[in-house]
């Protein structure tokens, strides 16, 4: 993988990811907790996307590096 399609990679899941975070930490997700226990389903998806992205990034930039 490209160094610099590793990085996009890296940045778009560390934004998904805390705005995954943030999401559960909103007025509908608290409701959704209140009534099913669980924040919302798309604070769970942002969450797990995200780092799921972040690590495909990060995983770029550790084999390129060990590769050169």
């Amino acid at each position: 993988m490209e160094r610099s399609v590793s990085v996009v990679l890296l940045v778009v899941g560390a934004a998904l990811f805390f705005y995954g975070l943030q999401a559960a930490d909103s007025m509908s997700s608290a409701l959704s907790e209140l009534f099913s226990g669980a924040p919302s389903n798309k604070a769970i998806w942002l969450t797990v996307v995200g780092a799921i992205v972040a690590g495909l990034g990060l995983t770029g930039l550790l084999r390129g590096r060990s590769s050169v």
